[in-house]
């Protein structure tokens, strides 16, 4: 059995507790893109991790994790969480630990090269982490980027490092900022990459023998749909692909070995950065934002950025069910929406007085959408905790149903607070089938 977990919307909507849910029944948990721009967090206990590039299931301590050819990965960033949660007792060792030889660096001139960007774009920035992901992929796709395998090798990585330097000098140099020196760089990273070198491996490799051995693995996507480079509000998105596709090219494994595809979605909508988002609650609504931002600490795990909040919106789920192909829905934090009276939902949209019911692909269409909304009861009564569908109160049923039949997908988990066991999982749902295997 593989099974991907991919967020539905523009990311945070609780990937990193499901995964830990779900991980007992794996043997195996892979990222396959992103970089420590991804914040997970996973509750257990009186202990809190913030995960940004090991996946989710590292803190299971029978489980093998793996960072997939599809990430680029900055290694100092890399070694600063595994000495972080190891500092919480969970062990971060090469047997338990596969990183792939064909991932890609983030070198200290990415991240220079992401402030100058933004910088440079000014009132169009992207809103990116400044943490140097999309210049590291902008090198790969270049044909100039350094992988793992590359800097392996001491001579390799200080020839790269300085014909890497010598272009991103001209553009940090161009806009006002001091150049960055070769020798520098090399004596940050190589120490760096001789740590890194037990863990490395050809993953694709480890996968397909885990495979033929009818192991079960779990790919964890970071980021969200909406945010994938091909299929979100470009231009404001990430730099690869969060999407179903992206795991089996991420991960190195064949797209008919994946079994099945679970969409993580919130009950209502949020989004961090610049970008077109259509149901956010805006003026007349600063209130209940608010009010959902404090309930559900809407605060980026990495960032700690304020995250903007919105009305669950339909039209963007249905799409995002649509290109990956959800056999089942988790939706997360139910328990934010137990003080409202009524709830809106965003059923449809309207473009220049049209009514519109695909997600369009350009963003200045997406800026003067008109959300058309359908307003459901409030429940005003506590659901944290709640482990049994039939012990929610009614308004609240009639929620979750009213946005499976919308999506058009079942809804087979639902998360009524942080913790492992503050969940239910649906009868004679694909997710519960997932469960019991």
């Amino acid at each position: 059995m593989i099974i991907v977990i991919i967020g539905a919307q523009w990311g945070d909507e609780g990937k990193g507790k499901v995964v830990d849910l779900l991980a007992d029944r794996f043997d195996i948990v892979s990222r396959y893109q992103g970089g420590h721009n991804a914040g997970h967090s996973v509750y257990v206990g009186d202990k809190a991790f913030v995960l940004r590039l090991l996946p989710s299931g590292i803190i299971h301590a029978d489980k093998t994790c793996v960072l997939g050819n599809g990430m680029v990965i900055d290694p100092k960033a890399f070694f600063e969480e595994v000495d972080q949660i190891a500092e919480k007792g969970v062990e971060v060792s090469p047997e338990r630990l596969k990183v792939s030889s064909r991932a890609h660096l983030i070198m200290p001139y990415h991240r220079a090269l992401d402030h100058t960007s933004e910088e440079r774009l000014g009132n169009e920035k992207i809103g990116t982490t400044l943490r140097g992901i999309g210049p590291a992929y902008e090198d790969k796709a270049g044909r100039r980027g350094i992988r793992v395998a590359d800097a392996l090798s001491p001579d390799v990585l200080k020839l790269r490092i300085e014909r890497n330097l010598e272009e991103a000098n001209r553009i940090i140099v161009l806009y006002g900022n001091q150049p960055l020196r070769a020798d520098e760089i090399y004596a940050e990273i190589s120490p760096l990459v001789e740590r890194l070198r037990p863990f490395v491996c050809e993953t694709s490799h480890f996968l397909a023998e885990a495979r033929k051995q009818s192991k079960k693995i779990l790919l964890e996507g970071a980021q969200a749909t909406l945010l994938d480079v091909d299929h979100g509000t470009y231009p404001y998105v990430t730099s690869s692909n969060p999407t179903a596709g992206g795991a089996s090219v991420g991960a190195g494994i064949p797209p008919h070995h994946i079994t099945g595809v679970l969409g993580i979605v919130r009950t209502y909508a949020t989004r961090v950065g610049e970008g077109p988002f259509p149901t956010e609650m805006l003026d007349a609504e600063e209130d209940i934002a608010n009010l959902i931002r404090e309930r559900g600490n809407e605060y980026g795990s990495v960032t700690r950025r304020p995250r903007r909040c919105g009305w669950f919106d339909a039209v963007a789920t249905r799409y995002a069910a649509e290109l990956n192909g959800f056999d089942s829905i988790a939706l997360t934090k139910l328990d934010v929406l137990d003080e409202l009276e009524e709830i809106k939902v965003g059923v449809g949209y309207e473009v220049n007085g049209k009514r519109v019911d695909t997600f369009p692909a350009v963003s200045s269409d997406l800026r003067q959408i008109k959300p058309v909304y359908e307003t459901l009861p409030g429940w005003k009564s506590d659901t944290l905790g709640i482990t049994r569908f039939d012990d929610l109160p009614e308004n609240a049923k009639r929620y979750v149903r009213f946005l499976s039949e919308q999506v058009g997908v079942e809804i087979g988990l639902i998360s009524t607070g942080p913790e492992r066991d503050q969940t239910i999982i649906l009868e004679d749902s694909v997710m519960e089938g997932w469960f019991s295997n």
